[in-house]
């Protein structure tokens, strides 16, 4: 059956699901992006910023095991519209962040805890409702992939879908800067937030699920359901999704190889996408609108790893390999091109523009490699189950980039207290680029071969 006779509604949904992803990275970055006015507004160290930062990434990955089983049990669409709700909320509350943290703090002196600085109890309270919100983005993403598009396609609409994460990290330096230095830190948190609504009338609008959608011809739902096993089984069941057990799915080893790889991963992308506002200035002395352009030519230069990600895995499918087989083989390759990180510090003595595109080559990497390795999920596990084993592995990211924060916090106040920050940074450094390679071996020996999960 040829693609182009069935119709593209899928691509619509593929397009929404991109436009929630760039909302999802455009309210998390506000924070990163206003850190130098924050610091010196509310006079905070490296380790208090890494605390806010690893308060929204701590909510995120704990609210990641369950945002997967909720999924699963609302199902896409009002799961999606929930989680985009609260996320904006949660963005949108960053303004009010003094406020609730005298509040907070009121009620926390009331049973004698209040050491505590107002600002960093109200950022972090915010910090915490946004990420139980952002942690619904991927499982729905995931699920509705899986849900709109056949095997042989998923890598590639995941990987469009999640270089919006790239145009949010893009249009965030371009639009937050402005708007903080022209309206004030708190309007950028309220305008960027109140985007996700604007999203939210186009979703509940245009998805349903494919069985149920009246704008998809009969022609692509056949190709849709063309090559998934399951399929019969959830019609016939009525679309009920039926439970499956967390230690079921942590008896697998495709588990446990997905839930390793996002912990090894997930973090070098908070990193950067946490810390690089930070580095710039740290290393280079460059203000909020310094740093504009810069930030947007590195996560320019990741959108070629997010949907060029996708194409990757195709060319050994066509060969011959089972998607689970040629995604692997895809992402070893992916896993040495970070290795171009460890010389940003050695080459940015001769300018700022050095480590930004080294920084990019490699965050573009990430990119690829998280298009694939989401979609090894759906290549081996039922849709039934693919939102819990998401949010397992999101649970595993999430923790891998509280310790990335904290540890980066610590480095960098001990080695500025040396007088040497870049020292911190090389460290760092060394740590992303290596994570995918060790990553990689760990996935490859707990399934070395391809195998369906039957549940």
């Amino acid at each position: 059956m040829e693609i182009k006779k069935v119709g593209n509604y899928r691509w619509t949904i593929c397009a929404l699901l991109f436009f929630a992803t760039t909302v999802n990275y455009l309210d998390r970055q506000v924070l990163s992006l206003l850190k130098p006015t924050l610091e010196e507004q509310f006079h905070w160290t490296n380790s208090d910023y890494a605390d806010i930062a690893a308060m929204f990434q701590f909510i995120y990955a704990i609210s990641m095991l369950f945002a997967g089983r909720i999924i699963d049990k609302l199902g896409t669409k009002k799961g999606y519209a929930w989680a985009i709700i609260l996320w904006s909320v949660g963005a949108i509350i960053h303004a009010l962040a003094i406020p609730i943290g005298e509040k907070l703090s009121f009620l926390l002196g009331w049973i004698g805890i209040a050491t505590v600085p107002v600002s960093i109890l109200g950022f972090m309270f915010s910090r915490a409702i946004l990420g139980l919100g952002e942690s619904g983005n991927f499982p729905a993403a995931i699920k509705a992939t899986a849900e709109y598009f056949p095997k042989k396609e998923r890598s590639l609409a995941t990987g469009i879908f999640n270089s919006g994460s790239n145009v949010g990290a893009i249009l965030a330096p371009l639009s937050v800067p402005w708007i903080a230095a022209n309206w004030g830190w708190e309007s950028a948190f309220l305008i960027i937030g109140a985007i996700g609504f604007i999203w939210l009338a186009f979703w509940l609008i245009c998805y349903e699920r494919p069985d149920q959608q009246k704008r998809l011809s009969k022609e692509e739902l056949a190709y849709i359901n063309s090559d998934q096993e399951d399929h019969k089984a959830e019609t016939a069941a009525g679309g009920d999704v039926a439970k499956v057990s967390w230690f079921k799915l942590l008896g697998y080893r495709q588990t446990w190889a997905f839930t390793f790889g996002k912990f090894m991963t997930d973090g070098v992308w908070w990193f950067f996408l946490f810390w690089l506002p930070a580095y710039l200035k740290d290393q280079y002395g460059m203000g909020m609108l310094d740093i504009q352009i810069p930030l947007a030519v590195l996560y320019s230069m990741t959108m070629f790893g997010s949907i060029g990600g996708g194409y990757f895995p195709a060319y050994f499918i066509k060969k011959g390999y089972t998607p689970y087989d040629g995604r692997m083989r895809a992402m070893l390759l992916i896993a040495f091109i970070p290795l171009v990180v460890l010389l940003a510090q050695p080459l940015g003595h001769a300018s700022y523009w050095m480590p930004v595109l080294l920084i990019g080559i490699g965050a573009s990497a990430h990119q690829a490699w998280s298009a694939n390795i989401f979609t090894t999920v759906s290549d081996m596990f039922p849709k039934k189950a693919i939102g819990s084993v998401i949010g397992i592995g999101g649970m595993a990211g999430g923790i891998g980039g509280v310790l990335i924060t904290k540890l980066g916090g610590a480095l960098f106040d001990y080695y500025k207290g040396l007088g040497h920050i870049e020292t911190g940074y090389t460290i760092m450094f060394a740590i992303c680029a290596t994570a995918y390679l060790i990553a990689w071996v760990v996935m490859k020996t707990l399934v070395p071969k391809y195998k369906v999960i039957e549940l």
